[in-house]
């Protein structure tokens, strides 16, 4: 039975914001890195759904792979 007190937004958020630390990206930096494979973004839009946690499976992909992250731990 899965544990409906995890709260998988903030999971998913410092999954992506451990990746940009962890490899020394800034928000500006990804919004660059992100540009550079085709996605159009502002560094303040970034900011607001990185705070939130609300984004899409297909952002965090490309999220990481402009960082050039080819796996994930997710523990």
């Amino acid at each position: 039975m899965p544990d409906s007190s995890v709260d998988w937004e903030a999971k998913v958020k410092g999954l992506l914001k451990a990746e940009l630390k962890k490899r020394g990206v800034t928000y500006a930096q990804l919004v660059e890195k992100l540009a550079q494979i085709g996605v159009k973004e502002t560094e303040p839009n970034l900011r607001n759904k990185l705070a939130r946690g609300k984004f899409t499976a297909v952002f965090l992909v490309q999220c990481l792979d402009a960082v050039g992250a080819d796996t994930l731990r997710l523990d």
